[in-house]
């Protein structure tokens, strides 16, 4: 069996991928580019991908493809029709996430809700010096207890984010769907979590009904100039109507770890954000603590040992 790994570089070179126990030849690319995927994944068995994209076109390349072991856990970049129509199992990581991605959620709460990055950076200018004084009030520094927390998005992250927003005393608010007021008690219309929340958290995979899920209007919205955290997929929220959005003070701080491009662009509207003290953008960085990259690879080989074995697990097409 020939296994194929198109992006061995997008998992830590710390994290260890454990030897299958059947025979086969695994064959490791740290990157593949777009041109170079066809050629790739000719002549094998299991594809694995975490950030490559697998078209119609390129699938059709491969006769001898029997699954795609996605090592992530959206699965927006293979062509799932495709899959389905040529019985090739896709198999995906589920819930690995489930401490890391929250816990950064909250390093950016914290940070832009206690202006944390803007006094470490005013130390470093020499600000402290120059007040004279024990501390100074430059910028805002607000509790979170008490506060509005509105939650986009209910699964394993959004709820695990909803704990520890309760134990820090807040109110967690789960947003229905827009444009659903038939959800239930447990859910809250998504314009009301708009117009409610104190921050607002974004934990929903990305697809055509969520893309600029948080555009002009929804900001306009927000009268609680809420703080704005986004730490699932870029395209939720419209990138330049949050520049806005910052500029005019619709919302008072931003917190990202994705974005539509990634690297940005050099024309990507958060460039504009580079000296803004309320905006924080980290590297789509919030899921790789090590113990939650172990964790994925680890589940990565379980999936394609299942699925030697004749039970494929975490199936998405299959």
């Amino acid at each position: 069996m020939k296994i194929v790994f198109l992006d061995r570089s997008t998992i830590s070179p710390q994290t260890t991928l454990r030897t299958m126990p059947f025979p086969h030849e695994l064959e490791l690319h740290d990157e593949t580019a777009e041109t170079e995927v066809a050629a790739r994944i000719a002549g094998a068995d299991v594809v694995i991908t975490n950030k490559v994209r697998l078209s119609e076109q390129q699938l059709a390349q491969a006769p001898n493809l029997r699954m795609i072991a996605i090592a992530a856990t959206g699965t927006d970049i293979v062509d799932l029709k495709a899959c389905a129509a040529r019985g090739i199992v896709v198999s995906n990581i589920r819930n690995y996430a489930i401490h890391t991605v929250p816990e950064h959620t909250f390093a950016l709460i914290f940070a832009l809700r206690r202006s944390l990055a803007a006094y470490h950076d005013a130390v470093r200018r020499g600000r402290w010096q120059e007040a004279g004084s024990f501390c100074f009030f430059d910028y805002p520094i607000r509790d979170l207890h008490g506060s509005v927390l509105g939650i986009i998005g209910d699964g394993v992250l959004g709820q695990s984010v909803a704990r520890i927003a309760r134990g820090l005393g807040m109110q967690p608010l789960f947003a229905a769907y827009k444009g659903r007021r038939d959800m239930g008690a447990l859910y809250t219309p998504f314009e009301e979590v708009l117009r409610r929340s104190d921050i607002i958290t974004l934990h929903c995979p990305l697809v055509p009904e969520t893309r600029d899920l948080i555009d002009t209007a929804e900001f306009a919205g927000m009268e609680r100039r809420p703080l704005l955290i986004n730490t699932a997929r870029g395209g939720l929220v419209n990138e330049a109507a949050l520049v806005q959005a910052l500029r005019s003070g619709q919302v008072a701080g931003a917190g990202f770890d994705v974005a539509t491009e990634e690297p940005p662009g050099p024309d990507h509207p958060f460039h504009q954000l580079k000296d803004a003290p309320n905006f924080i953008l980290t590297p789509h960085v919030a899921w790789a603590s090590d113990e939650a990259v172990q964790g994925l690879a680890d589940q990565l080989i379980d999936n394609i040992c299942a699925f030697v074995q004749g039970a494929p697990r975490n199936v998405v097409v299959g």
